[in-house]
């Protein structure tokens, strides 16, 4: 027999019990005790979800209460200096996050970005030449000690030590590549802990193996490795989310027990695998998908591993592909879906039974007419034939828009001059991301319209009084360009899939992005239609409620694709073009109900990039194409803004100066301003305006600060060009934090623009 075990599970619950617990905690509300009650319950909860369904590993350390990697920074004795007086561990690790623990201010939030190509955003760990590391196991053991007393084999999951530097940032130019000698006794050190506390196995991710590394990273896995062998607990290399290509050899090379394969992201790689497997270690074959939701092809699945499990007989372990942190918990909850889409889905519970049965059929043919099997492959068939997937005008539509380039008519310095003067800002204009605080009031608004407790005439009445407090509110802040605040937005994805035919919307499709913080991801399950415009009634309500310009909002293709659940059998192109379609009426209707500055945000560019640069040059041709395709049919008088942020955006400049966007915001307060030192070296030519309010700390940044921001981007961005905005939209905050930041953002837009008026 296989063994059957996943490379993690999700963490928040069910129903979101953590992030209740976490925003109940953090507003004072409940001691930390109940947290971690909370924290305990859900970990034990789904031990034994695991257990019952018949996993041969129980694997433990991948639960967080905020991240995983900032868990490991802990556990290392890694955490930042500011963070590390804020008392107990959680609070430490709370300090880091959030630039505050439960009673103080501990300085500026730790930097969070994208983990890998995923919308999940991981803690990024601060490394500088002098760092020493020191274990802090009581967390880790703690959760060993009470998976342990379950009775299964345990497999703790620990970052690896490549992939743990690799993804960290240096304070002070120091290559992180130094720290390793420092940092592998740790690993040793905690390795003899888990030996004596009864684990048997450690998985040690180093996804940074599916990455075009550098040669000296590349090679200091080997010594690294050979350092680490003789710690007597069983180590299994994990690698997940893109071809190994280059390091195929090199990972199987290893001193390891056994090798994780992600055959979802790399269904090439297992014959090479085989070849380089050797005769004693364990193969690992991520063969579940962990990042989408559909369901397998479990008879196709086993015609592939029945040669493999008779030449590798108990050698041969099936997992998922990744951790299953990037999908909800249990299909069985979604019983309002269209069509017959419950059935062709699988979330995390039923990902689980799926390894379990294809396990089970690999030691028993007869597995495969049980009604279970039969139902699968049934429920396969239903998709693919089914009439809700497949319309041949919206096909045609994206074919002929995939087939041109699409450029606006006028250079940008002749649409900024036709701008300049129909818009009549100032310099250094003040706007915002888009969204404001959804406030209790908002969100039981939209849920008694859900229910049926209201009106459609009551509900509209009820968005139009909070979109007119929100205009109100900016203007008395004294904002330049206001924005409607998306009071009627449950999400800036999922309220696109609401009103779209071919998207459906979950009701309890929640997965983690970061914190306390869930999506719930549409599905995009067929060709993509607008039965009516989506946005327009709202914006030009808000534009008719003030003389100041108001930004339409839109969500741009590749992040609606991005942030989704999506079709898996067209290509992403595809339907990245078919949702440009639908956002191309859009923005001609907004521009046809005077709205004359338009956003299409597009976060997720930088997200979706290929994690290999062999693949690059193709994906961003038509991502960028596909953005160009929605936003060319205006005028050239009308303004189209985007917004990118939490990603490092270094490596695409080229890319988003081709997208000739006339503004973009940047997210840049979080991470040091380092956009600014690429800009010294990379021109951008076009209007941009790099965050100056770190939006994901609940710290109120000083005017001082955010005056110097600026100053140091107008020494790499033109005047003309330079735009002042927070990092990110502000639905997650409060308004008490809200006004006063925007208040002293204004007021350090209005001090420069003094400053510069003054003659030198």
């Amino acid at each position: 027999m296989s063994n059957i075990h996943i490379l993690g599970f999700p963490r928040v619950g069910a129903q979101r019990e953590l992030k209740w617990a976490l925003e109940s905690y953090w507003a004072g509300q409940s001691s930390l005790s109940d947290l971690q009650r909370t924290g305990q319950q859900l970990r034990l909860g789904q031990w034994q979800r695991q257990l019952d369904a018949g996993l041969d590993l129980l694997t433990v350390g991948d639960f967080a209460y905020y991240d995983h990697l900032l868990n490991a920074s802990y556990l290392f004795g890694h955490l930042p200096a500011r963070a590390r007086s804020a008392g107990e561990p959680l609070e430490q690790i709370f300090a880091a996050a959030r630039g505050r623990s439960a009673s103080a201010c501990c300085g500026h939030a730790a930097e969070m970005t994208k983990w890998f190509d995923t919308n999940y955003h991981y803690l990024v760990p601060e490394c500088a030449a002098a760092d020493e590391f020191t274990l802090q196991p009581d967390l880790l053991l703690d959760e060993v000690r009470a998976a342990r007393s379950l009775g299964k084999p345990l497999k703790v999951v620990v970052p690896g030590p490549l992939t743990y530097l690799w993804l960290g940032r240096s304070v002070d130019g120091a290559n992180r590549l130094n720290l390793l000698s420092r940092l592998l006794p740790v690993y040793s050190e905690l390795f003899a802990l888990l030996k004596c506390e009864g684990v048997d196995w450690v998985q040690l991710d180093e996804p940074v193996l599916g990455l075009d590394l550098p040669a000296d990273w590349r090679q200091a896995f080997e010594p690294a490795y050979h350092s680490l062998r003789k710690n007597g607990v069983q180590l299994l290399l994990t690698t997940y989310f893109s071809p190994l290509a280059d390091n195929l050899t090199l990972a199987f090379s290893l001193p390891v027990d056994g090798v994780h394969l992600d055959l979802v992201s790399a269904p090439e790689e297992l014959a090479p695998a085989l070849d380089r497997l050797g005769p004693y270690k364990v193969l690992s074959l991520g063969v579940i998908d962990g990042r989408n939701i559909w369901r397998a092809d479990l008879n196709a699945l086993r015609e592939r591993l029945v040669p493999v499990a008779e030449r590798l007989g108990s050698r041969l372990w099936l997992g998922s592909s990744c951790s299953l942190l990037h999908v909800p918990y249990d299909v069985a909850a979604e019983t309002q879906l269209p069509h017959d889409l419950q059935h062709w889905l699988a979330y995390a519970w039923q990902k689980v039974d799926e390894l379990v049965l294809l396990g089970a059929s690999l030691a028993d043919a007869g597995v495969t007419s049980s009604p279970r099997w039969i139902a699968q492959a049934q429920a396969l068939v239903s998709r693919r034939t089914s009439s809700a997937v497949h319309k041949s005008a919206v096909k045609q539509r994206a074919a002929a828009a995939a087939s041109a380039q699409w450029q606006r008519k006028q250079s940008y310095a002749g649409r900024l001059a036709l701008q300049q003067a129909a818009l009549r800002l100032p310099q250094l204009p003040t706007t915002t991301i888009g969204s404001f605080p959804q406030t209790p009031e908002i969100r039981q608004l939209r849920r008694r319209f859900k229910q049926g407790e209201l009106s459609l005439p009551a509900y509209e009445a009820g968005l139009e009084k909070e979109i007119t407090h929100c205009i109100r509110v900016q203007e008395q802040i004294g904002l330049d360009v206001l924005v409607h605040g998306e009071a009627e937005r449950n999400d800036m994805v999922e309220y696109f899939g609401e009103q779209l035919d071919g998207i459906a919307s979950t009701a309890n499709g929640w997965v983690q992005s970061y914190g306390s913080r869930c999506v719930k991801p549409p599905v995009i399950f067929g060709d993509i239609e607008r039965p009516s415009a989506m946005t327009v009634r709202w914006a030009a309500f808000a534009q008719s409620q003030s003389e100041r310009w108001v930004k339409g909002m839109l969500t741009g293709p590749v992040t609606i694709l991005k942030w989704s659940f999506v079709r898996d059998d067209q290509p992403w192109s595809a339907t990245a073009y078919q949702i440009a379609a639908v956002l191309r009426d859009e923005v001609q209707d907004l521009e046809a109900a005077g709205i004359r500055i338009i956003q299409v945000d597009e976060p997720a560019l930088r997200e979706a990039l290929p994690l290999r640069r062999v693949e690059h040059a193709r994906y961003l041709d038509w991502a960028v194409n596909s953005f160009r395709y929605a936003v060319t049919g205006v005028a050239d008088e009308t303004q189209i803004h985007t917004h990118m942020c939490y990603a490092d955006f270094d490596d695409i400049l080229p890319a988003i100066q081709a997208m000739d966007a006339d503004v973009i915001t940047l997210e840049t307060a979080r991470s040091a301003a380092r956009l600014l030192h690429t800009l010294r070296n990379e021109t951008y030519r076009n209007g941009i305006g790099p965050g100056v309010y770190d939006i994901h700390s609940p710290n109120v940044p000083s005017v001082e600060a955010m005056e110097t921001l600026l100053t140091e981007s107008l020494q790499v961005v033109p005047l003309a060009n330079l735009w002042v905005n927070p990092d990110c939209g502000l639905k997650t905050r409060r308004w008490q934090e809200v006004i006063p930041a925007l208040e002293n953002m204004v007021t350090a837009a209005q001090r420069l623009r003094e400053t510069l008026k003054t003659p030198a």
